[in-house]
């Protein structure tokens, strides 16, 4: 939009044009007038000349002396003396008004402006008293035409006695002078209207300034302003394989678990596990009572791509801390979001914690609540006790326990682990942390004895609350889709984070040879050996699609990934109606023993298709899996994030495909652009190798129908 600028007070040379203009108006004015003026004067001698010899013959015949003129003549001249040396006198002040001032009067007017009085302000009076002196002017030369008027009417009354010759002279004479007036009035509107035209084609300069117009400009994107903590974080190597660092160049970890590590077979770390291990154990490097010098440990973010180690960052650390522990309480405790995932990390605590004595338990929902409440407290004389150091569980499970469960306590937690953190957050599990926390700084009433350990909820350091120790709550979160939403980070009130994140080392080579390394940071990243393609399909022709994959390329140990549980079961069934390929479902319409029996023979190789919704796509490690078949194009990217993530871990190498729709395409393409994703192929196949399926596609069309229908029955009835 245009935008103008409007000046009040314009320059010097702009008012010296105004006032050129306002007097060149004037002057024609004052010609007009003048012009007018005369005209009428010699019509009106012509008329009295006639009259005047009349009656001075007719009085010279009759007066005294042979007298030329009669009084009544003598007073009309004199009225029309008068009447012009008043419009003598009105023209020359008209003169003086618009005659150019002098210095003397420019200097008057500095100084009237030094008194206070802006030239501005004067010239504006100045303007008025003009434009009242030319309509003081106009109305005079009106009471002069009308006077005139009146004295014709007097002198026609006087001249009723003449002849009818002098009194058609006399309508001669004012037929001329009406066809004269209307000349002149004709004359002054075309002078006018030419004077009109000329100001149109050559307009005054105007007073308007443009400071914009209506071409577009390109709108500038807003930076978001991080804290310090995001947007310096610690940087991590992805590359798994290049950066891999011996166990025993970490320092800090304790020799009986660096036995256990070479146990099972790990004889270096990832470069997340190298960064995370010492950051955690330094933390609680004055035992878990206290954070280092006293004072609360900050709290721990690890945003690292899947399969990149973090479970056993957060494993390693934990266990060595309550390696001294003299009494069983709840010190640590893991919040995952899917029960797949959480039987997942409480192997790799059982692991690393047997021979210890501390003790594991997983609460998932997966055995009655009785059963699990039985595992968490023990009831003596003295009172409850816990029987559980680490405890692994799902937020719905948690929160009842924490509920329901009598004597269950969370006073003494050192460690709160949230896994897939991300996930926590948006699937509204926030309700269940604030709980936990809650839990954790709950004053129990029948404590009196162990008044010296009651911990309050963190605030400003004092001198009242240095007098008494204190065990700290430290937050340890791990996703590999994190968050940079500093409002939802907000949301876990975290105590002056760290952030851990993997960026892509790249290797540049330099003009003389030499190579050098160059991190980019990109806002999500993949496995380092994992090939992504898409391929452009229509919706008839996917499962087409997924049985030439299997069939005619001769795929194995595929995870196929569908957006919904019964869009899973339609493909198994039609697959598994199709023949030829070992083919199992794993969705939670499954019961836990089915699912977790299905997942070991997909890792044995006994299965070489395994179809699934998302449950299986977030943290869960399944051993050899060669390639990841999005059948449903996923609509986040976090989503197509952890499915991909599936294949290629711990450094391997894997292929993702994407059955993309048509109409799909063009969104799937921006949403990875927006990522930071670009190394994505085109994998179009051609129809004619789908041809030889179609027979044996429409007959296996034909049995899904009719299981469909008897799997309908069976529920109705």
């Amino acid at each position: 939009m245009a935008l103008f600028c409007i000046h009040r007070y314009g320059g010097e040379e702009e008012r010296e044009e105004a006032g050129a203009e306002a007097e060149d108006r004037a002057r024609v004015l004052l010609e007009r007038l003048r012009q007018q003026a005369k005209a009428r004067q010699l019509k009106k001698q012509q008329e009295a000349q006639p009259e005047g010899g009349g009656e001075g013959e007719l009085s010279g015949g009759a007066g005294p002396g042979g007298a030329g003129l009669s009084p009544g003549g003598e007073g009309k001249r004199r009225r029309q003396r008068e009447s012009e040396e008043q419009s003598c006198a009105q023209r020359q002040k008209l003169k003086r008004k618009l005659q150019p001032r002098s210095s003397s009067e420019e200097r008057a007017d500095t100084e009237e402006a030094a008194d206070g009085s802006t030239p501005s302000k004067k010239k504006k009076e100045n303007r008025r008293k003009s434009k009242v002196l030319q309509e003081k002017s106009e109305t005079d030369s009106e009471e002069d035409i009308k006077q005139q008027e009146n004295r014709s009417k007097l002198k026609n009354k006087s001249s009723k006695r003449k002849k009818g010759d002098e009194e058609t002279e006399g309508s001669e004479t004012r037929k001329k002078e009406n066809s004269e007036r209307a000349e002149g009035n004709q004359s002054t509107k075309e002078e006018l209207f030419l004077a009109a035209s000329e100001e149109e084609a050559n307009p005054p300069a105007s007073s308007l300034v443009v400071l914009g117009d209506y071409d577009r400009k390109p709108v500038q994107k807003v930076q978001p302003f991080l804290p310090e903590w995001l947007a310096q974080p610690k940087l991590v190597q992805k590359r798994i394989k290049d950066n891999l660092i011996p166990i025993g160049d970490v320092p800090g970890i304790h020799p009986r678990l660096l036995k256990k590590l070479q146990t099972n077979g790990i004889e270096s770390f990832f470069p997340v596990q190298a960064e995370v291990i010492p950051a955690i154990l330094q933390s609680a490097s004055n035992g878990y009572l206290m954070g280092q010098g006293g004072y609360r440990p900050r709290d721990i973010c690890v945003s690292a791509p899947t399969g990149s180690g973090k479970t056993l960052s957060f494993v390693i650390p934990i266990v060595q801390v309550l390696l001294d522990r003299v009494v069983c309480q709840v010190r640590a405790l893991v919040v995952l979001p899917t029960k797949e995932l959480a039987q997942q990390v409480s192997k790799v605590f059982n692991i690393y914690t047997d021979g210890t004595g501390l003790k594991v338990v997983l609460i998932t929902g997966q055995k009655s609540f009785a059963k699990e409440q039985e595992m968490l407290v023990q009831k003596k004389v003295t009172g409850y006790c816990s029987l559980a150091d680490i405890i692994v569980a799902t937020p719905g499970r948690l929160t009842d326990h924490i509920s329901q469960t009598p004597g269950f306590s969370l006073m003494q937690l050192r460690f709160l682990i949230v896994d897939e953190a991300d996930r926590m957050i948006d699937d509204m599990h926030q309700n269940c942390l604030n709980q936990i926390v809650k839990a954790a700084f709950q004053v129990e009433n029948d404590s009196g004895s162990n008044m010296l350990f009651q911990r309050t909820k963190p605030g400003p350091i004092t001198a009242a609350s240095s007098c008494y120790p204190q065990i700290p709550l430290q937050k340890l979160l791990f996703s590999a889709t994190l968050t940079q939403d500093p409002e939802k980070l907000q949301q876990l009130d975290l105590f002056q984070p760290r952030l851990f994140t993997s960026v892509y080392s790249e290797k540049k080579t330099l003009g003389d040879g030499r190579e050098t390394e160059q991190d980019t940071n990109k806002k999500y990243t993949l496995p380092e050996g994992l090939s992504q393609c898409y391929v452009p399909c229509d919706l008839n022709s996917k499962p087409l699609l997924l049985l030439h994959f299997m069939l005619t390329m001769k795929f194995s140990r595929v995870l196929c990934f569908t957006n919904s549980r019964e869009a899973s079961h339609r493909l198994f069934l039609l697959v598994q109606a199709f023949g030829g390929v070992t083919v199992a479902e794993f969705s939670s319409r499954l019961p836990p023993n089915e699912r977790r029996r299905t997942m070991k023979e997909f890792e044995q190789g006994k299965i070489q298709l395994l179809i699934s919704t998302d449950a299986t796509a977030r943290g869960i490690d399944i051993k050899g899996v060669n390639y990841v078949i999005n059948y449903d194009a996923p609509q986040f990217i976090r989503t197509y994030i952890h499915r991909v993530g599936r294949t290629a871990r711990a450094g391997e190498v894997g292929v993702a495909f994407s059955l993309v729709l048509r109409i799909q395409e063009r969104r799937f393409l921006r949403m990875l652009k927006d990522a930071g994703i670009q190394d994505i192929k085109k994998n179009p196949v051609k129809g004619n190798s789908l041809k030889p399926l179609v027979q044996r596609y429409e007959e296996a069309l034909c049995k899904l129908e009719k299981t469909v229908k008897n799997e309908r029955a069976q529920k109705r009835a």
